[in-house]
């Protein structure tokens, strides 16, 4: 019993002196490496995967359920409606009141992404914009349902609101434009995607089946007794 105290205790001294070797040996091979210093912004930042930036919304699939906005730690997200809205499953896009805000205001936001796994539709998700700068506090309020009038998923930094970009920045603004990060029913049909984005802003109700043939012979069912 003895024996196994004493050996589990140079155990942990010899465990404490090799974890700190181990640390300080990554550590010395990043001094020692060369720094290379990316020239953005003509050229494009290195960013992760799984990188969380600014968000981008999808207004036309939001059911304005609030899910976000309780999820998040800080109170940064504000919603507000006309009315309750729903997912129609006919279209997979949400209907009901109008969507009359949808704001996050990025001075508070700390990019958790946890606002993002409680929605039931999937409409809202961390982007890969890195930089939004503003002169003021309001600056960092983003207003979704301004942007989606002008057809916009995301903010868009002021500095790529130039005509003149580097080949990346023009690239990157364009799948924005095209919105390449969007899978649903609507994918590649991008002028109908603005269309139901502007719908969004509206109040509305499900689409209306349409009769097919078979329907206009057999007529409405009957009751059973």
């Amino acid at each position: 019993m003895q024996d196994n105290a004493i050996r589990r205790y140079f155990h942990n001294i010899w465990m404490t002196v090799y974890t700190i070797l181990v640390g300080m040996w990554t550590s010395a091979k990043y001094c020692f490496a060369k720094t290379v210093t990316v020239q953005y912004p003509d050229v494009a930042p290195t960013v992760q995967q799984r990188f969380r930036g600014f968000h981008f919304y999808e207004i036309e699939k939001c059911i304005a359920c609030d899910q976000c906005a309780k999820a998040c730690p800080v109170d940064c997200i504000y919603i507000d409606k006309t009315g309750p809205r729903k997912l129609d499953k006919e279209t997979g896009l949400a209907v009901g009141g109008a969507m009359t805000r949808y704001a996050i205001d990025y001075a508070k936001c700390m990019f958790c992404g946890l606002c993002c796994d409680p929605c039931p539709t999937g409409c809202i998700h961390m982007g890969n914009v890195h930089d939004m700068s503003g002169y003021t506090r309001q600056d960092m309020i983003v207003e979704f349902t301004e942007l989606a009038k002008q057809g916009l998923q995301t903010s868009q930094p002021l500095w790529m609101q130039k005509d003149r970009l580097p080949e990346w920045a023009r690239k990157r603004k364009q799948e924005w434009l095209q919105y390449a990060y969007s899978d649903d029913k609507l994918t590649g049909d991008n002028e109908l995607r603005r269309e139901k984005m502007l719908k969004a802003l509206e109040p509305s109700g499900p689409a209306k089946k349409k009769k097919t043939s078979e329907d206009a012979l057999t007529g409405p069912a009957e009751k059973q007794p």
